[in-house]
């Protein structure tokens, strides 16, 4: 943080916190600058007084902000040895001759909870007739984009890599070049709604919640509220998957069981 004062920072997130709706007060500080550092550079703005007197003026760079701010950064089957851990849950879970109910929080752009719907779909010991997914996101922009389902290759990422886990991506995925539209075979699998995890109520029933690669940005006093929402969301013996990084807060661990502890897959108790 030498952009300036550490009091003009927290003169700037105040400004986002108050001015631009956004909840900053549920972020650490370190990926609050990553983000708005990135700004900067893109706009060549030397301090954080600078950055916050752009915002004042600027509307199109406050969208630009606020969607930097939105945690949307996912991949298909991120961490793939991961998703093959989770190939003999979705089968156990799959063999009870019911519906099966799946939560990916926050869901970002879809690619996990499509990657979830085409894992069930590749794999023949999956019964993904009895598989439904729910995707949700605080943010409806990144939501619309997931249910539009169209993602392309760039310079930082090979879609057609992180696809590399199917037997056959042309089944569930068209390519056009280097864009590649989801199948609505898979799109039918999966509803998006908007809800923020962190105020909102917990949801029901759900046989096994993704929650990936948020809580590495989350403030520590925010996480116990998103597994007492998670926990309350999980049916008894339903499964969690969190991020590769993260660990359960203290205040959780009574509540689940380690299944795989190094793919961080867990029990509810």
């Amino acid at each position: 943080m030498n952009k300036g004062s550490e009091r003009t920072f927290n003169d700037l997130v105040e400004f986002i916190g108050e001015e631009m709706d956004f909840e900053s007060g549920f972020y650490n500080d370190s990926y609050l600058d990553r983000r708005i550092t990135a700004r900067m550079r893109r706009t060549d703005t030397e301090d954080y007084q600078s950055y916050q007197q752009l915002l004042e003026r600027d509307d199109g760079e406050r969208e630009e902000l606020l969607d930097s701010l939105s945690i949307n950064v996912t991949g298909f089957f991120r961490n793939p040895e991961a998703w093959e851990r989770l190939r003999p849950v979705l089968r156990e879970i799959t063999d009870d001759n019911r519906r099966v109910r799946l939560w990916s929080a926050p869901s970002a752009d879809g690619r996990e909870p499509y990657s979830a719907a085409m894992l069930a779909l590749d794999d023949p010991d999956i019964d993904a007739r009895r598989v439904e997914i729910t995707a949700t996101d605080i943010n409806a922009d990144i939501l619309e984009e997931a249910r539009d389902g169209t993602y392309a290759t760039s310079q930082t990422t090979d879609i057609a890599d992180e696809l590399e886990p199917l037997d056959d991506y042309t089944k569930y995925i068209e390519q056009d070049g280097t864009t590649f539209q989801v199948r609505d075979r898979v799109k039918e699998m999966v509803t998006f709604e908007q809800h923020d995890l962190i105020r909102g109520d917990p949801k029901r029933d759900f046989d096994l919640v993704f929650c990936r690669n948020l809580l590495i940005y989350i403030d520590s006093e925010f996480k116990v509220p998103i597994f007492e929402t998670i926990r309350g969301s999980l049916r008894e013996g339903g499964y969690l998957m969190i991020g590769m990084t993260e660990t359960l807060p203290a205040e959780c661990r009574d509540s689940f069981e380690a299944v795989d502890k190094r793919h961080r897959i867990y029990r509810r108790v």
